[in-house]
């Protein structure tokens, strides 16, 4: 597995509208969720404002200072997925979000990915000074919460929304 971290730059544009294509077409089909949030916020055809607009920079009607980071399989030149990290946590990310949202490509799901790519999201975490990091995940999402433990992640405790979806809480101190 030869896979890092990289900033979206021009280079990935292509790339980029066929992951979130793939993505879309899934939630349609499948009706799974778009995560991280970050990446499908804006509309990926007009590319320069996308990328303009993919991190909030400073605090923005309830959201904090964040960075995104694709998850790129060096050897196939690949998107396999995205991470994004939010600096802090607010009351909202507190109860339902945490630091670190993420995220794999459907056609790449269950190999490992995201186990890896929380591991290196945990690393920038790191840089950020961050000590210790929130992961939220539906309780039925079994993939998410094995890479979450994988990575040190404790459960902490399950909370309803209010769609009464159960989420599980995870700490993993760094």
């Amino acid at each position: 597995m030869n896979v890092k971290l990289i900033k979206l730059t021009k280079k990935y544009e292509k790339q980029l509208g066929e992951m979130i294509d793939e993505w879309r077409r899934d939630q349609e089909e499948n009706h799974t969720n778009h995560s991280p949030y970050a990446i499908f916020k804006n509309d990926y055809h007009d590319f320069d404002h996308y990328l303009e607009n993919l991190e909030f920079k400073t605090e923005t009607d309830g959201r904090v200072p964040d960075s995104v980071f694709f998850l790129l399989d060096a050897d196939r030149d690949r998107l396999l997925g995205a991470v994004n990290i939010r600096h802090y946590l607010n009351e909202a990310l507190l109860r339902d979000g945490g630091h670190i949202g993420d995220g794999i490509r459907p056609s790449e799901r269950r190999r490992g990915y995201a186990t890896e790519m929380i591991r290196l999201a945990l690393i920038e975490c790191k840089k950020l000074g961050i000590k210790r990091v929130l992961m939220v995940c539906d309780k039925d999402n079994i993939g998410s919460a094995k890479s979450i433990v994988r990575n040190g992640g404790v459960l902490e405790n399950e909370i309803t929304d209010e769609d009464g979806t159960v989420e599980q809480r995870y700490w993993i101190e760094l």
